[in-house]
């Protein structure tokens, strides 16, 4: 499912300036491998695929941003590490049949979200400058339009996928409902 998800994640629909793009539906096989396996090994698989993302982030130059030190660790917890493992909480709701499904998967994404929204707030905030003083006054507004704009396709997308996948028979035996 790692394999997958990356695979999924070099498809990007849109991809952002400085950070963030809509890919095709790359979370969905960790949010599914979640909800079939609970959410110990969910988070395990979640943070391997965080550290992927995270190498394909060096391979986007994130050492190259111009951080300080202090910055630079706080963008690799808050915009890779935390915010991709936190996928595996999906299957937190998993015995509660497809609406928990959709529930994990929701909550999974926003708080992927809430830790990319911290990371614009906290880290990113001198970006919001180059949109104009607007943006330089209200970091937090800034913040929820740059990580939303990806943020908030990725979500409808994913949770569309995963109504789809869930809704056929051969998902629910596979994940151990009654078709």
């Amino acid at each position: 499912m790692v394999a997958l998800a990356a695979a999924l994640s070099f498809i990007r629909i849109y991809k952002l300036p400085w950070g963030g793009s809509i890919t095709l539906l790359s979370m969905l096989p960790i949010v599914v491998f979640s909800i079939r396996y609970g959410v110990v090994k969910g988070l395990a698989v979640s943070f391997v695929f965080a550290c992927f993302q995270f190498a394909q982030g060096i391979m986007d130059g994130i050492f190259g941003w111009g951080l300080t030190p202090g910055m630079l660790i706080a963008c690799i917890l808050l915009d890779y590490l935390l915010p991709f493992t936190l996928l595996g909480l999906a299957g937190l709701f998993r015995k509660k049949d497809t609406a928990g499904w959709i529930a994990g998967t929701v909550l999974a994404l926003l708080l992927r979200f809430a830790c990319h929204f911290a990371s614009g707030v906290i880290i990113w905030q001198s970006f919001g400058q180059l949109w104009g003083d607007f943006f330089t006054e209200n970091t937090v507004l800034y913040s929820l339009c740059y990580n939303g704009s990806y943020m908030l396709p990725e979500i409808i997308l994913t949770c569309i996928g995963a109504v789809l996948l869930f809704k056929a028979p051969q998902t629910k035996r596979i994940l151990g409902m009654k078709a």
